[in-house]
């Protein structure tokens, strides 16, 4: 008998949750941006050195706790930038709770990307939903020598109401803290309707 009650106690520990909320985040912006090593560092916690460009959508998944108690499965599409991809891309944003805009500090065609990342996500999507605007490689900015207009960018952000943040290609919490709230404004924005 006591064998019989410890199985079920080892499975009732290894039975996870349902998440409250499943929550599709599209993940856009020019291959050279260096979109897919913030999401390794967000998904497995660590940083990538050798770069991978996307081929159509990767899909990447998260849990993540938003408040004790209340889960939130992640449901991350990282849409590739290539040309060749861009007539089957709308198929990609439907569904989608919010996007981020990534782009390299250090390369202004990956800035001047976004505007057109962000027509077709409105245009495809129609309606209104949390974005964020990343800076990405903003560690890099030294080393190169050159970055585009920072404040531009915030200003840019600013006259679309995106959030803007901008974030170094090592790990760190910044990343993990912009999905939290990411997830947060999300959930509260369907509570409201």
């Amino acid at each position: 008998m006591r064998t019989k009650k410890k199985k079920i106690q080892l499975k009732e520990k290894y039975i996870s949750k349902r998440p409250d909320y499943k929550l599709k985040i599209l993940l856009t912006g020019s291959d050279a941006a260096e979109k897919s090593e913030l999401i390794t560092n967000f998904i497995k916690s660590k940083f990538k050195l050798d770069y991978k460009k996307t081929i159509g959508v990767e899909i990447f998944t998260k849990e993540l706790e938003y408040e004790p108690g209340k889960t939130a499965l992640l449901s991350i599409w990282d849409i590739g930038g290539e040309k060749r991809f861009e007539f089957i891309r709308s198929t990609f944003y439907k569904g989608a709770s919010a996007a981020l805009l990534v782009f390299d500090l250090t390369r202004e065609e990956t800035y001047e990307e976004i505007k057109k990342w962000l027509s077709e996500i409105k245009k495809s999507t129609g309606k209104d939903f949390p974005l964020v605007l990343i800076g990405n490689k903003l560690d890099k900015i030294e080393e190169v020598g050159f970055h585009i207009d920072r404040d531009e960018a915030r200003a840019f952000a600013k006259k679309e109401g995106i959030t803007y943040i901008e974030t170094g290609t090592k790990p760190g919490e910044l990343i993990e803290n912009t999905f939290l709230k990411l997830a947060r404004k999300i959930i509260s924005n369907r509570n409201k309707n």
